[in-house]
């Protein structure tokens, strides 16, 4: 018993050092060029902003934001993006996980001309562990959250996780 408290120890002290917060983790991977929208400030009713989301397409189909427009990350393509939104001044907020993959596609929506981007802070991930609903691809609420990979499943603290 001692030995599984001790590895369980171990483990939780590692990931701790590895990647202390989730600021740190997007200050690593991110330039700051794009701006952040909270959860809570995507959630509130005065807020319309067109949603689009930057995960795979098996990520999507587990669970995604309401009314989001699945773009992709590895497959992006910003001509059919532009085309689907052709107002560079509308809002528009970009999610993945947690804040890496999105950053990319916004900065290049950002790039060609987009004037009003935003990166969704800590992506589904924070969204979920916030309370907000998430859909599945019959738009059915499920407390199932794609985690990319077990790396990144540590930032998901609500829901069930699926790899």
């Amino acid at each position: 018993m001692k030995t599984v408290f001790l590895y369980i120890f171990v483990l939780i002290g590692f990931q701790s050092f590895a990647q202390k917060t989730l600021d740190d983790v997007l200050k690593k991977h991110n330039r700051s060029d794009i701006p952040y929208i909270s959860v809570q400030e995507l959630a509130m009713p005065k807020t319309k902003a067109k949603i689009l989301d930057a995960r795979s397409v098996e990520e999507y189909n587990i669970s995604h934001l309401k009314n989001a427009f699945f773009v992709g990350f590895e497959n992006f393509n910003l001509k059919k993006t532009t085309q689907l939104f052709p107002d560079k001044t509308e809002m528009i907020v970009v999610y993945c996980s947690i804040g890496v993959r999105s950053a990319k596609i916004a900065q290049q929506l950002k790039d060609e001309g987009y004037t009003n981007v935003f990166n969704l802070y800590g992506g589904i991930f924070e969204w979920k562990n916030n309370n907000f609903q998430v859909f599945d691809l019959k738009e059915k609420e499920t407390e199932k959250v794609h985690v990319y990979d077990k790396d990144w499943a540590i930032w998901l603290i609500k829901g069930e996780k699926v790899y």
